[in-house]
């Protein structure tokens, strides 16, 4: 029943990737807690680490989902360069000093983090202007400096830290620079890879650091689990891919608010 709930959730992720920007961390993240601590236990080194081991398996997930759907979305025409770079290079250096943080952080801190993380996020976009709204008579702005270099170390930052990819910092960031939905989730994909690289680098790293959590374990990272939600991502994304740039704006939008809505609240629940 594990592995078939990964794979029905890795599916999840998939289309999540191609439509949000998610890349896997909103799924894999709240999912993969439970169910560790669910079917271990807290005095079982795998529960005792199961914040740790979620975050490590969903930023490995992120590199496949995010290459693949990145490579969709190029192909569809999404992908806008002047906002990718140098933003990505920032993203890049700001996930090294999430990475370290990671490494001597709590589960529990991490748990609190990405609550912290998901509600802040919800508010913004509710009630500050330019998330719910666009007009395509209205030009898309550039990035400022302050918002690529200070806004890219600490998107990368808490990205890689929490183990989420970035993308529910870069969407709304790009929607109010006038982007439309489709874009902004685009390039959400390309935003989140180097989060997802450098968390997975740290993560496997740890192998000499951790205790022992069984033989497919490469420091905090699953290989079955991630054997099986890359599988199931792959047909999520192929699933999805008929779906960019067919959804309404608006709708896009609130649907986008809204999963985000139901990731803090099931990781909420103790």
């Amino acid at each position: 029943m594990f592995y078939v709930l990964l794979a029905c959730f890795g599916c999840l992720s998939g289309v999540t990737a191609v439509l949000f920007g998610f890349g896997g961390g909103f799924v894999v993240v709240p999912l993969m807690y439970r169910m560790l601590t669910a079917s271990h236990g807290v005095d079982d080194p795998i529960g005792q680490s199961a914040m740790h081991i979620a975050v490590a398996t969903s930023t490995c997930v992120m590199v496949v989902n995010g290459l693949i759907a990145t490579a969709k979305h190029h192909r569809a025409g999404n992908l806008l360069r002047r906002y990718l770079w140098p933003l990505a290079g920032y993203i890049g250096l700001g996930a090294v000093v999430g990475a370290v943080a990671a490494i001597w952080a709590s589960g529990e801190v991490i748990r609190y983090g990405f609550i912290v993380y998901l509600g802040i996020t919800i508010l913004d976009c509710l009630f500050r202007r330019g998330f719910l709204t666009h007009s395509d008579a209205v030009a898309p702005r550039p990035l400022g400096r302050a918002e690529v270099w200070g806004g890219g170390v600490v998107i990368g930052a808490i990205a890689t830290f929490l183990g989420v990819g970035g993308s529910v910092m870069t969407v709304p960031l790009l929607r109010r620079r006038g982007l439309s939905m489709s874009q902004a989730t685009s390039m959400a994909n390309p935003l989140s890879l180097p989060v997802a690289v450098v968390g997975t680098l740290t993560y496997m790293a740890m192998a000499g650091i951790t205790r022992d959590l069984g033989p497919w374990f490469v420091g905090y990272l699953d290989l079955q689990a991630f054997a099986v939600l890359t599988i199931g991502s792959l047909v999520g994304i192929r699933f999805a891919t008929p779906w960019i740039g067919r959804i309404p704006d608006r709708l896009h939008a609130w649907v986008y608010l809204g999963l985000l809505v139901v990731v803090m609240l099931g990781i909420s629940v103790q």
